[in-house]
């Protein structure tokens, strides 16, 4: 038995979670996307489902397990917006804001273009999905426990 995992952790997110010591993680709120080939690119080759949630939730839940990386300038990367890329959403200002309140410190996010996001998204430990339905829910998390080589290219 474990204790003090939220409800809202689902089996496979667990088992996501639970080998990295660094790693990326990418969840999308866009129903068509992500892409079903880019689940197939990241090293697990796995879809994470988390039915239900919106990408607030997620993030809560994801981030009360895994710490955010220390070693890098912006562990949290949006997509920017099309055609007015220095927009920042409510959505993304809620995610930085609940990064902040895991961390209990600045957590500066990162912004890049969407073909940009998906190519990094590619390098990325999996996909998880949530039922969010605000566009431009596509975040990637770098959390670290130990230091080690990134799998994830800058």
């Amino acid at each position: 038995m474990q204790k003090n995992i939220s409800s809202v952790i689902s089996p496979d997110l667990l088992w996501l979670l639970a080998p990295w010591g660094t790693a990326t993680i990418w969840y999308s709120s866009i129903v068509i996307s992500p892409p079903s080939r880019l689940p197939n690119k990241t090293p697990t080759g796995r879809l994470i489902e988390l039915a239900g949630l919106n990408i607030p939730q997620a993030t809560r839940a994801i981030l009360s397990l895994m710490p955010l990386d220390h070693f890098v300038e912006e562990p949290v990367t949006r997509m920017r917006v099309v055609d007015d890329p220095d927009t920042i959403l409510e959505m993304q200002r809620e995610v930085i804001g609940i990064a902040r309140e895991a961390e209990c410190r600045e957590v500066k996010m990162g912004a890049l273009e969407r073909f940009a996001f998906y190519e990094v998204a590619n390098k990325g430990a999996a996909v998880v999905r949530t039922s969010e339905f605000r566009p431009y829910g596509c975040f990637i998390l770098r959390w670290a426990l130990f230091l080690i080589i990134e799998r994830i290219a800058k």
